[in-house]
């Protein structure tokens, strides 16, 4: 399993050399330069000229990625163009925020998608079963960003019952993880109906209740432990791109996050921010599909005979 986890990691590497050389490309081909993004229109050609200089941008592409890639192997980020401060230190500092929501966001998916499947299973062709599946087909159809405008149209502009921007009040983080969650939630309680209706039916399940087992030790106790194998997977998924979509939440919500950090660089043209932004999130994806795995692994001895070998 170690070398497994190692592997994996391993084959990270040319990943985050890929999307790193794409990422500062992109950035090296945008209009504009950072001296005229950061000093604005009413700087003199020579003040944007020594900024571009002081800050290295007016030096060949392929020497700014190399001395990029050379600082990353000291474990060093580089340093913003914006505020001369070193990359990693505002990542640290904006982390935390995207951190809370990602992880209340799925902390909520999973705390509604999950009993509602099991429930959906359970009473399969109710009105538990039909009204929950059907309401998972079209909500995820909706966009998170245009739910949490609407949101903060209704409950912090009309209703002022939460506040519009900023996390100083917990009640801050309410409706960003409502909208990135929402989704998130359907699609889980699709995913553990369909994986539960199938335990249901096997022959461990059949004998337990042919010995007069009791329906909820049945179904939390014997058919849960291997109905949520999947789920699990799904989950782990689901945190991952709840990053991407905590990123848009700070964005509309006003939130001091790693999403306001990347959007002010892209203004910027800050590429050495920008580039450690989306590699510090791609590690962070990648660990999380990792300590999946080990998850599934854990509650399933044959995943993990699978992996060992």
């Amino acid at each position: 399993m170690g070398r497994y986890v190692l592997k994996r990691f391993l084959l990270l590497i040319p990943v985050l050399l890929v999307a790193s050389f794409m990422i500062y490309g992109l950035m090296a081909l945008a209009p504009g330069d950072p001296g005229t993004a950061i000093l604005g229109t009413d700087a003199t050609p020579e003040e944007i000229k020594a900024y571009n200089h002081a800050v290295g941008f007016d030096r060949p592409f392929l020497v700014r990625y190399g001395n990029f890639l050379s600082d990353l192997l000291r474990g060093d980020l580089g340093i913003s163009y914006r505020t001369k401060q070193p990359v990693m230190n505002e990542i640290l500092a904006r982390m935390p925020v995207t951190a809370t929501i990602a992880c209340l966001s799925v902390l909520t998916a999973a705390l509604v998608g999950v009993p509602l499947g099991v429930l959906a299973s359970v009473k399969q062709g109710g009105l538990w079963d039909t009204l929950p599946t059907s309401m998972s087909m079209v909500i995820p159809a909706i966009p998170g960003f245009w739910l949490g405008m609407l949101l903060l149209y209704l409950f912090a502009f009309k209703l002022d019952l939460v506040p519009s921007f900023g996390v100083e009040d917990p009640l801050g983080y309410l409706l960003p993880v409502f909208a990135n969650s929402f989704g998130s939630a359907a699609r889980l309680q699709r995913y553990t109906r369909s994986s539960m209706v199938d335990i249901l039916q096997t022959d461990y399940v059949r004998t337990a209740r042919a010995k007069g087992a009791k329906e909820r030790v049945v179904i939390w106790k014997h058919a849960m432990r291997n109905g949520l194998l999947p789920v699990v997977t799904s989950i782990g998924s689901t945190l991952g791109a709840m990053l991407g979509g905590a990123i848009v939440m700070e964005s509309l919500f006003s939130l001091p996050g790693l999403g306001t950090l990347t959007l002010t660089a892209l203004n910027m043209r800050d590429a050495p921010t920008v580039v450690a932004s989306a590699l510090f999130v791609s590690v962070l994806f990648n660990t999380i599909l990792v300590l999946t795995d080990l998850a599934t692994a854990f509650l399933d001895p044959r995943v993990k005979a699978r992996y060992s070998k």
